[in-house]
């Protein structure tokens, strides 16, 4: 196979050498990027009076059987190609001959592929936006549900305070709504045309940018022709996305392993969204959860790679920025794959509300609610507070709970104790009183609930 730059060379590319240089085996999806692009692009010539009418026309038909002969499976794309740019072109001068090879006019590889990898992130961001909606969703719906289910909050992996289910779930909530801003943001870096700013000098011919900017989708066009050609800030921009919306995922699942485990027992994944041990009969393994916590660390190390290639480029175009795609599309297949199956993993499973609220009534999380009873007798809080840890270790030392401790014991410790502490302390006042703003009571998860849903339309 001839390669295009072969009337400056003597001899053929070495067959090793060329399956090294290739792309096609990770660029080829954007088959349907590089076909829009040079749609719009073959538009502009003839509007700029570059090509005429009818070399449009010809060059536009052929483009077009192309990609639906590539979308059914009538065209396979030869593996021996360099990149789908060259599969592309070769095969439209196959078809309609030498005014094919007029497609290339004003433009070079460099701004082709800079424009068909930012047309397929916009595509995929799009994806993700949406999985990312379905979650967000299912988590508002969840939470709903369980509003008023209490269970033990954690700090240090400690029983901390009272919470509900409904609060802990719309923490999450609010990781995936920021996930979805900072989404957007990224469609909005991708959005810019380099398309016309040929190899990094521009072009003399007149060509309108804007024109073909505005065909694909994009904002507007890049305004230097060098960093057109050789900014990937936008596919950085994108890793660094998918790897935070990937670390939330990945705390989640953490939360999630741990509250399967007969430790927690506060809810049992669908047996669909399960597996089993070869060996061990009972088990029943939260792979889910698991395998999304593990490849976390593929999107941090596409990021990685992704900041490393480009930390010391010079300008302008470099053939280390093909090292860019294969990180970036496998972030991108990471993050969709593990969205379209944590959903309704998570929209499945079944909540065991005893069990929680049996976890919140041991460990004394009421501890905050009795030094603040305190503090409403007119003590001190620090005062209040050290009373308090002296109960909670008498209780300790005497196999007690704060809610079963004699009334003679706490006026031990202090006078201001009345036979109304049992009720500061109770489990259900002491989340329905957290009425502040993002607070725990189910008032206020449900208002959590209605402003997110007011915010994103879900």
């Amino acid at each position: 196979m001839q390669t295009m730059w072969a009337g400056r060379f003597q001899k053929q590319l070495d067959a090793d050498v060329n399956d090294f240089n290739s792309a096609i085996s990770f660029d080829a999806r954007m088959f349907r990027q590089d076909i829009a692009g040079s749609l719009a692009h073959v538009a502009m010539l003839a509007h700029a009076g570059i090509l005429t009418d009818a070399e449009r026309d010809v060059i536009a038909a052929g483009l077009g059987s192309i990609l639906d002969d590539i979308a059914s499976g009538a065209l396979p794309i030869d593996p021996v190609a360099e990149d789908i740019h060259m599969f592309v072109e070769a095969e439209l001068t196959k078809r309609v001959g030498d005014v094919g090879k007029k497609l290339h006019t004003a433009r070079s590889r460099n701004d082709q592929v800079a424009i068909d990898l930012r047309l397929y992130l916009m595509d995929a961001i799009g994806k993700i936006e949406s999985g990312a909606k379905e979650l967000l969703k299912t988590l508002l719906d969840q939470a709903e549900a369980y509003a008023a289910t209490i269970m033990p909050g954690y700090t240090h992996l400690q029983r901390a305070q009272p919470i509900t289910l409904g609060h802990h779930l719309m923490a999450y909530a609010n990781m995936i709504e920021r996930d979805l801003c900072r989404l957007a943001a990224c469609k909005k870096s991708a959005a810019v045309s380099p398309l016309g700013c040929c190899a990094l000098a521009g072009t003399t011919y007149p060509t309108d940018r804007a024109m073909t900017a505005k065909a694909l989708g994009c904002a507007f066009p890049c305004e230097n022709s060098m960093d057109g050609v050789s900014d990937r800030d936008f596919v950085i921009e994108l890793a660094s996305c998918i790897a935070m919306m990937m670390m939330h995922l990945s705390r989640f699942s953490e939360e999630i392993i741990l509250w399967c485990s007969w430790e927690f027992h506060f809810i049992e994944l669908d047996d669909a969204y399960s597996t089993g041990s070869s060996i061990m009969p009972q088990k029943k393994n939260p792979d889910i959860p698991e395998l999304v916590r593990g490849k976390a660390g593929r999107s941090y190390g596409n990021l990685m790679t992704l900041l490393t290639v480009m930390k010391g480029l010079p300008l302008a175009y470099n053939k280390d920025m093909q090292e860019d795609k294969e990180a970036i599309f496998d972030s991108v297949d990471t993050v969709l794959q593990c969205l379209h199956v944590f959903t309704p993993m998570l929209a499945t499973m079944r909540v065991l509300p005893d069990n929680m609220r049996k976890a919140a009534a041991n460990g004394f999380i009421n501890a905050t609610d009795c030094a603040d009873y305190l503090v409403g007798k007119g003590l001190p809080f620090r005062e209040a507070y050290k009373i308090t840890g002296a109960l909670v270790a008498r209780c300790i030392r005497d196999g007690a709970t704060l809610e079963t401790l004699p009334l003679a014991v706490y006026r031990e410790y202090s006078g201001a104790f009345d036979a109304d502490v049992y009720e500061a302390i109770d489990l259900d006042a002491c989340v329905m009183k957290r009425t502040s703003f993002g607070g725990t009571s189910p008032a206020s998860v449900r208002a959590q609930i209605a402003s997110m849903r007011e915010r994103t339309g879900l």
